[in-house]
């Protein structure tokens, strides 16, 4: 039996993923800023005819400020979701090392958090796997471009 999963490259699989995790903890620990309306009148010069063209900047604002934190909600939740996926240490090391804080480091989570400690060899191994299952839920979600993860991926296109 043919195994039909791509085999991806740890690199660009592991800076795409972490560019995912900077993302959604940025949407966290960042407060959204509601946009105000401008209710004051804004005179541009334009030719003289219609231009067919429609403006409603409160209605844009408005739709903005619902839309936006919506949107910043579920990608959260989508992460979350897929990370809830994984097996429990997998999302121990995920959660840990990747959604908390800015400032926590490899060898902090594999000799401090992981239960019982394990080693950096068996670490990488385990968030290799990790980053494997993560990277193609998130193609399944259009998240992430599994063509440009896939090793020799650079010299296809180039």
């Amino acid at each position: 039996m043919r195994n039909n999963l791509p085999e991806l490259d740890r690199r660009k699989t592991q800076n795409a993923l972490e560019g995912v995790f900077e993302k959604y903890r940025i949407y966290k620990t960042i407060t959204f800023m509601d946009r105000e309306s401008f209710i004051t009148a804004g005179y541009t010069d334009r030719p003289n005819g219609p231009t067919n063209v429609t403006s409603d900047p409160t209605a844009r604002t408005a739709v903005y400020n619902v839309d936006a934190p919506a949107a910043r909600l579920a990608y959260c939740e989508m992460v979350d979701a897929v990370v809830s996926r994984l097996n429990e240490r997998e999302q121990l090391l995920i959660r840990e090392r990747y959604l908390k804080d800015d400032d926590v480091f490899d060898y902090k989570v594999y000799n401090y958090v992981l239960d019982p400690p394990v080693s950096k060899d068996t670490y990488t191994k385990l968030r290799t796997r990790a980053f494997y299952k993560m990277a193609l839920a998130l193609a399944d979600q259009g998240v992430l471009n599994l063509a440009g993860l896939q090793k020799g991926a650079d010299r296809k296109l180039g």
